[in-house]
């Protein structure tokens, strides 16, 4: 019998999805990665630990039959995928942020403004609404030090806590949107494995709905 192949994020959002899996009753045991290995597997599941940026495309293509990613991550990306669930675990912001004294340039209705950001279609999209031109600068790691150095007047970015934004002297200047965990699913997969997936679907749901 095949397995379901499912791909995860590394790190606390892959151990947030196995204690749902857990809880839900679709797993005996917990599953934790085992040193560098990116495939983990039992009986019922094989489990891909992947970038969570590229999870939406092991999905996607079909390499794995279900997966789990934020709403950054897919509002980026805009994958052809189902969307069924949201999983309630993994909550964000997506915030546009910088320094306190920016706040009245921001709010006084500016033609044109720059940000530096890894999410550069949200982020584009956002400002289109506003009637607000970007000229976007991509990031991939430390992007609050882009207006601290003067590279960007702003940064979209996604915050948890804020520590980071206030450690660095920045602050959240308006939010974009809330963003949690979806589970998504290949839209072959859901056909051709249609039994598996929607027991998959009913358990969690059914777990996730009771433990709200």
């Amino acid at each position: 019998m095949s397995k379901i192949t499912v791909a995860l994020p590394k790190g606390r959002l892959f151990e947030q999805t196995i204690d749902i899996f857990v809880s839900s009753g679709l797993l005996k045991d917990k599953i934790k990665p085992q040193s560098r290995k990116l495939i983990v597997e039992n009986d019922d599941f094989r489990f891909l630990l992947v970038r969570a940026k590229d999870v939406p495309t092991y999905v996607e293509y079909g390499i794995a039959d279900i997966g789990v990613a934020g709403d950054d991550v897919l509002l980026e990306k805009n994958p052809d995928v189902y969307k069924p669930l949201d999983l309630g675990i993994g909550f964000c912001n997506i915030v546009v942020a910088g320094k306190p004294e920016d706040k009245g340039k921001y709010f006084s209705n500016p033609s044109t403004l720059r940000i530096s950001t890894k999410y550069p279609k949200i982020t584009e999209k956002f400002f289109k609404e506003k009637g607000i031109n970007v000229q976007i600068v991509e990031l991939y790691g430390s992007v609050e030090l882009a207006p601290i150095l003067g590279l960007s007047e702003f940064i979209v970015d996604i915050v948890e806590t804020g520590r980071t934004l206030r450690e660095n002297g920045l602050v959240v200047i308006d939010t974009i949107r809330p963003s949690t965990a979806k589970l998504i699913v290949n839209r072959i997969s859901y056909k051709t494995q249609t039994d598996k997936i929607k027991n998959i679907l009913d358990k969690i749901e059914n777990f996730v709905s009771t433990s709200v």
